[in-house]
C-alpha cells in the first residue's frame, strides 16, 4: 500500500499531512482568524510540529517505504515539520545516545544538568543539550563528507529545501513565519530533546530492563506513535513503532521494576520538577549524579547507519 513497509505508517502520513494542511490554513488567514481560533490552530500547529519530530525518531530508525528514493523524498518532507534536516537525528540519537546510553559518549546524557533546582534541570535540558548537539552534528559530519558518505550529502539537501522554504516565508512576511513557522518549530526541537531527561534520568543504563522510564497512556502513545514505550525501544531501536506495546508487554514489563511504567506524562513532569521538585532515582531514593566529565568523541570511527538493528522481529 502506497510503498509502505507497515500499514500502521498511514498513521504517519495522515499526522504528517495534517500538519502541512494546518500550516497552509494558519499561514492564509493568519490576519482573519479570531483570537480563539488563532489559538487554537497555533496550539495544534505546535503539536503537530512536535509529532513531525517523533515522526523523524522513528522514520532515522525504520524507514517507512520500501523505495529508498521516497525515504529521502519522505525525510525532506519531515525536515519541514519541524525545521531542521533528519539527517542531523542520527548522529546525535542513533549514534551517540543509543549506542553509549548516558555514558561520557552520549551527548544527550543527562548528568550534564545539575541544579539543585531540579525544575531548571527540566526546563535547560532542551537548549543546553541541542547546544551541545549542534557542535556533535558538525563534527559528525565533516567526518562524513571526508569520506564522501550519501549520508551527507541528504543532509545538505534536506537543509537546502528547509532553509529555500524559510526564505521565502520570511520574504513573503517575516511575522509570520516567526509565529506560525519558527516558535512551533523551536517548540518541537527542544520537546523531542527533553524528552531524553523523561525517559533516562534516574534510571539504571547498566541494566538490560531498568535503564529506561516508560509513559503508557494509551492516547499519548496513539498520537505519539507508541514512543512512550521507550525500554523496548532501546533493547531492538530498528523495531516498528506498532509493535512495540505488545513486545513492552512481553519481554520488558515482566522484567523491569513497576517504577518505570508511568500511566500519565504531564503527571510525571509535574511530580518530578514542579511538586515535590525532587531529584530521586527510579526506586525512589534521592538520585546520586556521577563526577562531571566532558563529552568523549566516538564519531571517527562511526559509518553511517538508520538503523542498528533492523526491522527483523519475530
Amino acid at each position: 500500500m502506497l510503498g509502505l513497509r507497515r500499514a500502521a505508517d498511514l498513521r504517519t502520513l495522515a499526522f504528517t499531512a495534517f500538519y502541512f494542511a494546518l500550516f497552509a490554513t494558519t499561514w492564509c488567514k493568519f490576519y482573519t482568524m479570531s483570537s480563539a481560533q488563532f489559538a487554537m490552530a497555533w496550539c495544534t500547529l505546535a503539536y503537530f510540529s512536535f509529532v513531525g519530530a517523533v515522526a523523524v525518531h522513528n522514520t532515522i530508525h525504520c524507514p517507512i517505504f520500501y523505495d529508498k528514493h521516497l525515504n529521502k523524498l519522505f525525510q525532506i518532507a519531515l525536515t519541514l515539520t519541524y525545521g531542521h534536516p533528519v539527517s542531523n537525528y542520527v548522529p546525535g540519537h542513533n549514534l551517540s545516545h543509543h549506542q553509549n546510553t548516558q555514558s561520557p559518549k552520549d551527548v544527550m546524557r543527562t548528568d550534564k544538568m545539575r541544579y539543585s533546582w531540579h525544575f531548571l534541570n527540566g526546563l535547560l535540558f532542551g537548549p543546553t543539550i541541542g547546544v551541545d548537539m549542534l557542535g556533535n552534528d558538525a563534527t559528525y559530519f565533516n567526518v562524513q563528507y571526508e569520506h564522501k558518505r550519501p549520508i551527507y550529502k541528504q543532509m545538505k539537501l534536506e537543509q537546502c529545501v528547509n532553509f529555500t522554504l524559510a526564505g521565502v516565508c520570511i520574504i513573503l512576511d517575516p511575522w509570520k513565519w516567526l509565529i506560525v513557522a519558527m516558535i512551533p518549530h523551536l517548540i518541537a526541537k527542544m520537546s523531542i530533546i527533553t524528552l531524553n531527561i523523561l525517559q533516562h534520568d534516574g534510571c539504571d543504563q547498566d541494566s538490560k530492563y531498568n535503564h529506561s522510564r516508560n509513559f503508557v497512556s494509551p492516547i499519548l502513545n496513539f498520537f505519539c506513535y507508541n514512543n512512550g514505550y521507550h525500554g523496548i525501544h532501546h533493547l531492538h531501536p530498528g523495531w516498528h513503532w506498532s509493535i512495540l506495546p505488545k513486545m513492552h508487554k512481553k519481554l520488558i514489563k515482566p522484567r523491569m521494576h513497576p517504577n518505570l511504567d508511568q500511566p500519565s506524562i504531564l503527571v510525571y513532569i509535574f511530580r518530578t520538577f514542579i511538586f515535590p521538585g525532587i531529584r530521586i532515582d527510579y526506586l525512589g531514593s534521592p538520585l546520586k549524579l556521577p563526577p562531571a566529565v566532558p563529552d568523549e568523541p566516538w564519531f571517527m570511527a562511526a559509518a553511517e547507519t538508520y538503523s542498528s538493528k533492523g526491522d527483523d522481529y519475530k
